[in-house]
């Protein structure tokens, strides 16, 4: 008789099983899954000070050995995140799976690609989107401080991110510690609009990147500062019209009248 080689379809299950478990470490709720979260959450935050502290380590010879090790951590989660995906374009068409390319890139490029390095601080973007800061905040029973801390991280990335660019644009010939100091100095005096003006960016580009800076920056302070100061409401999506928020004690829909069953704490 001959022999049914079922190696293709073993594949393909393997490789739709690494699928589900990859998704459920992203997206679970379960113990399991958030223990792979907290520990990812580390990692992230590891690369970001590394990131930070890259114009001090970059002349040690150490510098290439992290920055290549992470590379090849950054490109295990592209891969993985490709594997996970639904479908080929929805990976593509995902906005961090470009950030994640940018930031590989720099890393093995660091000479040539250094003016992208300034992405690398949306990682910090990606922890605040996590489920595990939501679950985090539900069991130490600070839900109510969610909107205040995405804002605040929103605000943290855009800082860094500029810091970033401002110091590989303008800063990056000059000693390590002074050039990024300089740099997150301009960037804070830019974005709170105190503009001491002992710092500036020289010509058209200079210009043009402290209106965005300012723009940009007072719009998220502004963002910031709202969400501190309303009343606070939490996300349950109105069953009838379909509005997304309510006071947490609220028992009827204020737009429709529609009966709420909002769940507090102790469900």
């Amino acid at each position: 008789m001959d022999r049914i080689d079922h190696r293709p379809w073993s594949v393909s299950s393997n490789l739709q099983s690494l699928s589900v478990a990859i998704r459920r470490i992203e997206r679970g709720r379960d113990q399991g899954a958030l223990r792979w979260q907290a520990l990812l959450a580390f990692i992230d935050l590891s690369i970001l000070a590394f990131f930070l502290l890259g114009p001090y380590l970059r002349a040690g010879p150490i510098y290439l050995i992290i920055d290549y090790t992470i590379a090849a951590w950054i490109g295990g989660e592209l891969l993985a995140r490709a594997v996970a995906a639904s479908s080929l374009r929805n990976f593509i068409k995902r906005s961090m799976t470009w950030i994640d390319l940018v930031i590989l890139g720099t890393l093995l490029f660091p000479d040539v690609l250094f003016n992208f390095a300034f992405l690398r601080a949306m990682r910090l973007w990606a922890i605040g989107n996590s489920p595990l800061l939501c679950e985090i905040l539900r069991r130490l029973g600070w839900a109510h401080l969610h909107d205040v801390i995405r804002a605040s991280l929103n605000f943290l990335v855009f800082l860094f991110m500029v810091t970033g660019f401002v110091y590989t644009t303008f800063f990056y010939g000059r000693e390590a510690g002074e050039g990024f100091v300089d740099a997150l100095y301009f960037t804070v005096a830019t974005i709170t609009t105190t503009g001491f003006g002992d710092i500036t960016l020289p010509g058209t580009l200079g210009k043009l990147t402290s209106v965005v800076t300012m723009i940009v920056g007072i719009s998220l302070f502004v963002r910031l500062a709202q969400v501190i100061v309303r009343p606070f409401k939490v996300n349950f999506p109105c069953p009838k019209c379909g509005l997304q928020r309510h006071e947490a004690d609220a028992v009827h829909c204020k737009a429709c009248g529609q009966l709420l069953n909002i769940p507090d704490e102790g469900d």
